[in-house]
């Protein structure tokens, strides 16, 4: 017999906040770039959303640590939550290329030069996910939201749209992580 799901509050959850707004608009990956922290509306939203959580984790990347004490977060800092490497794609004056219609697996096992696919990154940032314990509030990047999405969705996680300053819910249940919401964002 099927045990019923606890209650909604006491369900774990994983509240993926995105980090703030790049102080400088391009593909940032693992370059350490800053965020810009000026949107204090968006920034009060952001803090009420993840208040409540008894964990706090952040990608230890600039523009994280940056948004983290905008929020007045005090988090543990991990290294597994960065962004996607994307290799030379990040150098100065590099572009994306065009890699044409990729069906989801074919673009998530895509290795950019000198950097890691998403198949990569979400071996990475899984495990750290799975190790999450009540309410875990996160600071990261648009890829760790998507490296989360991807533990329910798989590769098809990449066709997300995760805007600066955006929640992403997952719950945990008896069957594995369910998505609650996906880009909220400030009204």
């Amino acid at each position: 017999m099927r045990q019923p799901d606890p209650a909604p509050d006491l369900v774990p959850r994983l509240l993926i906040l995105r980090h703030a707004p790049l102080a400088r608009p391009g593909l940032a990956g693992r370059r350490d770039v800053d965020a810009d922290c000026g949107d204090r509306a968006a920034l009060d939203w952001a803090a009420g959303a993840v208040r409540g959580a008894g964990t706090v984790w952040a990608s230890p990347a600039r523009r994280c640590r940056q948004t983290c004490a905008a929020l007045g977060l005090t988090p543990e800092y991990h290294p597994a939550l960065w962004e996607q490497d994307f290799g030379a794609w990040e150098e100065p004056g590099a572009s994306i290329p065009d890699l044409g219609p990729l069906p989801p697996d074919a673009l998530a096992a895509h290795r950019p030069p000198g950097g890691e696919s998403f198949s990569d990154m979400c071996a990475r940032v899984q495990p750290r996910l799975d190790q999450a314990r009540g309410t875990v509030a996160i600071v990261a990047h648009a890829g760790t939201a998507r490296a989360a999405l991807a533990m329910v969705v798989g590769p098809a996680a990449l066709s997300f749209s995760i805007a600066p300053l955006s929640l992403t819910i997952l719950a945990r249940h008896a069957g594995g992580w369910a998505i609650e919401t996906v880009n909220r964002v400030a009204p």
